[in-house]
């Protein structure tokens, strides 16, 4: 079995998220910790986090997984850019207790220029500053595209920030399965072959979530274009195969496919409907 929902607006608060998922047939969801844009993050109502709590308990919700916003770069060659990228890094992480055992999403960086290891040390400096001992949050490094300078193109760059965060019990991998098909990781061909490649590099055991995409675009094409589920060229059969699959189980997948709310609660559905382990068919 696994979780599965989608990306839900915050801008109602932490109990409206919660009453939406559950509209929609969802036991996960994503939401930005902020504006995807950036800027500052609302002030947080312990009451209004309280009434989420209460809603995930009632129906049985896996971990959810907020992201980071888009404009966080930790790799960035600008220091303001990187010094702003740092502090919504610290805050969000302090923030994120108010909901202790759930996951914090981010795209690693782009170099800019400046190249993939220096690019790296600056991500490693940046989460080696913000997180602490006594955090209650798993701190999730997204799998990228590759496109351009990003960092996170294949499973050899992410084990190389993983390596240098001295918080080891606290990080982890999203999987998108979108984003490693685009860098050139082929699923359909076997998504048996492509999770032991990961489990050599990265290991298994950090894996604790997936982003649940189609794609527009052909195996390596280092686009990062999304497409509904069954309706690009990573295929429903493919997909299928990733939700069942026996590695992935008791996992949240969240779906980032461009829907609206109706589209969504149809993923949904379907998905449910194929959550069958590769040992039940």
């Amino acid at each position: 079995m696994i979780y599965i929902g989608n990306h839900i607006s915050s801008a109602g608060g932490f109990a409206a998220m919660g009453r939406k998922a559950v509209e929609l047939g969802a036991d996960t969801f994503a939401f930005f910790t902020r504006n995807p844009r950036g800027g500052k993050a609302k002030d947080i109502d312990p009451k209004d986090v309280n009434e989420l709590k209460t809603i995930l308990k009632d129906n049985g919700f896996g971990p959810l997984v907020a992201h980071a916003p888009y404009t966080m770069n930790l790799s960035s060659g600008k220091d303001n850019v990187r010094e702003f990228s740092v502090n919504i890094l610290k805050e969000d992480l302090i923030r994120m207790e108010y909901l202790p055992g759930n996951y914090y999403n981010f795209h690693p960086g782009a170099h800019v220029g400046q190249g993939s290891e220096t690019g790296t040390e600056m991500i490693v400096s940046a989460l080696n500053g913000a997180m602490f001992p006594e955090m209650n949050t798993m701190v999730l490094l997204e799998t990228m595209t590759g496109k351009g300078t990003e960092i996170g193109g294949t499973f050899e760059e992410l084990k190389k920030i993983i390596n240098g965060v001295n918080e080891k019990d606290h990080i982890g991998v999203c999987l998108d399965t979108c984003h490693i098909w685009d860098a050139g990781y082929a699923i359909d061909e076997s998504i048996d072959r492509v999770l032991d490649r990961f489990d050599s590099i990265i290991g298994l055991d950090r894996l604790y979530a997936i982003h649940l995409n189609d794609s527009k675009n052909p195996c390596g094409a280092r686009k990062d274009r999304h497409e509904k589920l069954g309706k690009g060229y990573i295929g429903e059969e493919t997909i299928k195969k990733v939700v069942q699959h026996p590695a992935l189980q008791d996992k949240p997948f969240i779906l980032e496919t461009p829907n609206d709310d109706e589209g969504y609660a149809a993923e949904i559905d379907w998905v449910r409907r194929h959550m069958i382990t590769y040992n039940e068919i």
